[in-house]
């Protein structure tokens, strides 16, 4: 990686600049300050540089449904000026960054790119009829005053941006400079909404002029919308989920590697797919082999990977416009499932048979989590590990100390999507056509649980598919990705070769 500029100062300079400005050159040139640089030189790197504006740019495909979006935030929201920003960049370590990715809220309304999104903000501003909105972003680095070579976020630093204009071809709206919006914003009456927790300094520029409470209300709005999909989010969705079932594929024949090294070779396997076919992955893997597929949540992925243990993968692809696959499938390293595992592993699946059938429009949101429940509550009173009737099990919640978690939750542009959502109109809502969610169920036996037999310990399932809410019932978007043991078994077979 290459370091910042630093430029060599003769000996005697450096003596005169005195210890702050060697040992702080970062700092400066924050400050605009840029030691070692000559006139001659700044002078030379003003000039001789080809036009390159893009002048023939098509709008992104999803202007249409943006602008429909910000239509139906202007008709909730009359007469105020909304403020949604796309974030900042935010430190990884020192003078590195983490890679940007914007605001669901700002992509969603915008169609922003993940590459030149960092510090935008959408406005809105109320007219007699509606909203006019403008779109804020950096404009291209400046040449005369050497900030595309010499600042740390210049254009020969970090790429190429898109001009104010070019901005306005790809998005369909009005572009500014956002280095101006601050100040407008300070000078701005009536009455104001902002997304928060994105930018601290445009939060600041509002301060006397927003409530967390009316703040809250436009989250809230933004977040509900996201809950039925449009035909662009719904093909956006499917895409991730088709590079997702490739990138399974692509850890399936590579398991031999696999168990030579640790789960970081799953990692790793599935990351490459995702920046190949889509921006990053949604979430961060969870590549979990024997007994750390009972760990809902591991990320650390450093475990051996050893045949005869199952192994439970959770990954998505992320596309480039920020929609996201969320897909599980556990499965056995060498291709067969013991007689233990394909009991468990049968069962979940049996569950989530049930809750996927509960998915269809009009049926409320908690029926498909209800219906896999209780299956996973039958078997666990069949097998004996904990006493029935079943009702009794569901009612006192017994079947959760292997069940653990929900199983599912809307998916989109975040991975737990439309979270800010009322519980009324999510949770406690009714499923319509276009609403796209996960059935998840999964059995886990932790490997120190005393209460189920020996050979149960360190087994978890997890099964989990993307399923798209249609006017007659509802569409599996991963069912590319077999399900059932034995079309698990086969499926392994013929991807190994």
């Amino acid at each position: 990686m290459a370091e910042e500029l630093n430029p060599a100062v003769p000996d005697a300079a450096a003596d005169a600049a005195g210890p702050d400005e060697s040992e702080e050159p970062i700092k400066q040139r924050k400050n605009g300050l840029y030691p070692g640089v000559s006139d001659e030189l700044a002078e030379n790197m003003k000039s001789g540089w080809a036009d390159t504006e893009l002048r023939d740019l098509e709008p992104v495909p999803q202007a249409a449904e943006t602008a429909a979006r910000r239509a139906a935030l202007s008709a909730r929201f009359p007469g105020e000026r909304l403020v949604i920003p796309a974030g900042n960049l935010k430190t990884r370590s020192n003078d590195t960054e983490y890679a940007f990715r914007a605001s669901v809220e700002y992509a969603y309304l915008t169609g922003g790119r993940p590459d030149e999104s960092a510090d935008g903000v959408l406005v809105l501003e109320p007219k007699d009829e509606g909203h006019e909105a403008t779109i804020y972003l950096l404009p291209r680095s400046d040449r005369e005053n050497g900030e595309f070579w010499l600042d740390g976020q210049g254009e020969l630093w970090v790429g190429r941006r898109h001009s104010l204009t070019e901005a306005e071809r790809l998005y369909g709206i009005p572009a500014s400079d956002v280095r101006e919006l601050a100040g407008a914003l300070r000078e701005a009456t009536g009455p104001v909404r902002v997304v928060r927790g994105y930018d601290a300094g445009i939060e600041a520029a509002l301060t006397d002029k927003v409530t967390a409470e009316r703040d809250e209300e436009l989250r809230v709005f933004l977040s509900e919308a996201r809950l039925v999909k449009d035909d662009f989010e719904v093909g956006e969705l499917q895409k991730a989920v088709d590079s997702t079932v490739r990138g399974f594929e692509d850890v399936v024949k590579v398991l031999d590697k696999a168990r030579a090294t640790s789960e970081r070779y799953i990692e790793g396997t599935f990351f490459l797919r995702a920046r190949v076919e889509g921006n990053d992955v949604g979430y961060g893997t969870i590549a979990a082999a024997g007994p750390h597929a009972c760990t809902l949540h591991w990320v650390r992925n450093d475990g051996p990977v050893r045949s005869g243990d199952l192994l439970l993968l959770d990954a998505g692809v992320e596309t480039h416009t920020y929609y996201t696959a969320d897909v599980t499938r556990t499965l056995p390293i060498n291709g067969r499932f013991s007689e233990i595992q394909r009991k468990i592993y049968d069962a979940v699946y049996e569950a989530q048979e049930a809750g996927i059938a509960a998915v269809k429009p009009g049926a409320k949101y908690r029926d498909f989590h209800d219906a896999a429940q209780r299956v996973l509550a039958e078997k666990l009173v069949e097998w004996g590990l904990v006493e029935g009737p079943v009702q009794r099990v569901l009612e006192l919640g017994l079947q959760r100390r292997w069940t653990l978690h929900g199983t599912g939750h809307m998916l989109g542009m975040d991975v737990h999507d439309c979270a800010a959502a009322r519980t009324e109109t999510y949770v406690d809502g009714v499923l319509e056509p276009g609403m796209c969610l996960t059935v998840e169920p999964g059995l886990y036996f932790q490997a120190d649980d005393l209460t189920v037999p020996e050979e149960y310990r360190g087994i978890g399932v997890r099964i989990e598919d993307d399923i798209l809410v249609t006017e007659s019932g509802n569409r599996n978007l991963s069912a590319a990705l077999p399900r059932r043991s034995d079309e698990v078994e086969q499926w392994m077979a013929s991807v190994r070769g």
